[in-house]
């Protein structure tokens, strides 16, 4: 790493789906918001995402979610009732985002995929970005209600943010799954820190490892205009971002792949 590495203060959280696996859960509460002990998973994931640097949140969601901004950004006279219900709680613990970190959002009008969601903030972004698919929580340790917040937060996205300033290529957090769990999954090849093929939802005999994408990403600041370009929805669909990720592959210096085996995952759509 330089002596003066470039932060990263743009961080995107994918929050559109509608949460399928969870109906009918999720047909009254976005799945984001299910509570990981008693903390929203939305929460934990802004938190992991400020703890990684970033000063730019960008929520990525779909028409029906527009009320979760204001579920992280509540007035202070709201906080301060909520203070006085339970007082033994951290500020916050009831406010997900200080005031200096703003707050941006980004609509998806049409459900085609993870890198068109992301495509909606990158718009409004200049540089490299830190992506959080927000169904899932990649954690150090189970948190408990009296360790919460952004100076005890997952140091996942940290982790990616350093891997990036070391190499200057874009990067995927990864995870290893068991053998049962394969065919769920982008299986990645490696080659030492690079990924080399990405297989999607494979059988277990044609899985080049037992190494997964596991929803957190590091796009760099030429994912714009590829998204836009020869990577555009319209020729790739869903797998869009599958298509980009092989485009960055074939580069010089590759893509770059951060293990995440010694962190707890877990995925709000699955009970």
């Amino acid at each position: 790493m330089g002596d003066n590495p470039v932060a990263v203060e743009d961080a995107i959280i994918v929050a559109a789906g509608i949460g399928s696996r969870m109906l009918p859960a999720t047909a009254i509460i976005a799945k984001e918001v299910l509570p990981l002990v008693d903390v929203p998973s939305l929460y934990h994931l802004c938190w992991e995402a400020i703890h990684a640097g970033a000063t730019r949140l960008h929520l990525v969601i779909s028409e029906s979610k527009t009320g979760l901004i204001a579920k992280l950004r509540s007035d202070d006279a709201y906080i301060e009732m909520l203070a006085k219900s339970r007082p033994d709680l951290p500020k916050i613990a009831l406010q997900a985002i200080p005031d200096d970190v703003e707050l941006h959002s980004h609509i998806q009008h049409h459900p085609l995929g993870m890198a068109d969601a992301v495509h909606q903030a990158l718009k409004h972004i200049e540089g490299a970005a830190l992506v959080l698919l927000g169904d899932n929580l990649l954690m150090d340790v189970h948190p408990s209600s009296n360790d919460i917040g952004i100076a005890n937060a997952s140091t996942a996205s940290k982790r990616l943010v350093e891997a990036f300033q070391r190499t200057n290529r874009p990067i995927s957090g990864l995870r290893s799954v068991p053998d049962s769990q394969i065919s769920k999954y982008g299986v990645v090849e490696m080659e030492g820190e690079r990924v080399i093929a990405i297989i999607e939802k494979p059988v277990l005999s044609e899985a080049p490892s037992n190494k997964v994408l596991c929803g957190r990403y590091l796009f760099t600041g030429d994912a714009c205009t590829l998204l836009q370009g020869k990577i555009n929805v319209e020729s790739h669909g869903e797998l869009q971002s599958i298509a980009l990720f092989h485009y960055w592959m074939s580069e010089s210096g590759g893509f770059i792949g951060v293990d995440l085996d010694d962190c707890q995952w877990y995925d709000s759509g699955t009970p």
